[in-house]
């Protein structure tokens, strides 16, 4: 007899080992939001994100955590492997005393990158765009881990890369446990 055909995506949980992009976050944003457009009574209790990525594009990342935050089902975070970047600010979205992290899991917390080129108006216009980013980074980490600026740009958003390993990551507010079962 074979096995029902079944994917972790019909028992609530969506793997996501990918960079960030708009086009991988989007299969996660519509599995979200179809999942939130269920009747009351076929709604799962809560959903999992198991992430393991090196990070990506801020937007695509943004996009998600807009998603993640407006669930009416609360979205539970796993930790596997690497998170890094973009993949630090989606895990800590995860619902709080339900983002947990493996014991092996690293992580890479550290101010965004970028590049520009252009006229004059246009610098100034990504000049906006890089305060806005800035600033909204600062706020998600404020939320996520309860730490004020002075410590958050300090410790996690220095001017060089920051490692975390997991129970640093439990320390400074980004997880909740280190577990090694699901």
């Amino acid at each position: 007899m074979n096995p029902p055909n079944t994917s972790l995506q019909d028992h609530n949980v969506y793997l996501f080992f990918e960079d960030f992009e708009s086009n991988t976050v989007k299969p996660v944003v519509e599995w979200i939001l179809l999942k939130n457009l269920m009747s009351n009574r076929k709604r799962p209790p809560h959903l999992t994100l198991i992430i393991n990525s090196p990070g990506g594009e801020l937007p695509s990342a943004f996009a998600l955590i807009d998603v993640i935050r407006g669930s009416a089902i609360p979205v539970h975070t796993v930790g596997l492997g690497m998170i890094g970047s973009c993949g630090i600010l989606t895990f800590m979205s995860g619902e709080k005393g339900h983002r947990m992290i493996t014991p092996n899991t690293s992580m890479l917390s550290h101010q965004w990158s970028w590049g520009s080129w252009g006229k004059d108006h246009e610098l100034v216009a990504r000049q906006r765009e890089f305060d806005l980013t800035r600033d909204r980074m600062l706020e998600h980490y404020r939320l996520c881990t309860g730490l004020d600026d002075k410590t958050i740009k300090k410790v996690l958003l220095p001017s060089h890369d920051v490692w975390l390993d997991a129970q640093e990551a439990v320390k400074y507010g980004i997880a909740d446990s280190v577990k090694m079962t699901f």
